[in-house]
């Protein structure tokens, strides 16, 4: 079975950096798509990056020029560069996947920004 872990979280001060790691067990890597989703405490789960199986990615407008996702297909995972980090990318961050009609999700990585 697909299995999403995501790692990397923290907390981080305004203006840092920080990269979250995705691997990815059983079948399925890789996927058609793949990529992140956050979600504050009491907020919508919202998306953030997507990366399809040819490479082409696409990114929401709050956090283009400042993330960049990446894959490396021989480990198996997916990464999320974060840089230039302000306090409103406070979020547990989910990675996601889809393969056909599946679609899979991580446990998510708690990511905290100060100030």
């Amino acid at each position: 079975q697909v299995q999403l872990v995501e790692s990397g979280g923290g907390l981080v001060q305004a203006g840092g950096s920080l990269r979250l790691s995705c691997v990815a067990s059983g079948r399925g890597f890789p996927f058609n798509f793949m990529g992140w989703y956050r979600q504050a405490p009491g907020n919508q789960r919202e998306w953030v990056t997507t990366i399809t199986s040819s490479g082409s990615t696409d990114y929401a407008d709050s956090v283009k020029g400042r993330f960049a996702i990446s894959r490396d297909n021989a480990k198996n995972t997916v990464y999320l560069q974060m840089n230039s980090l302000k306090p409103e990318d406070t979020a547990v961050y989910y990675c996601h996947a889809a393969l056909g009609p599946a679609r899979f999700w991580g446990q998510g990585t708690q990511v905290i920004v100060s100030s």
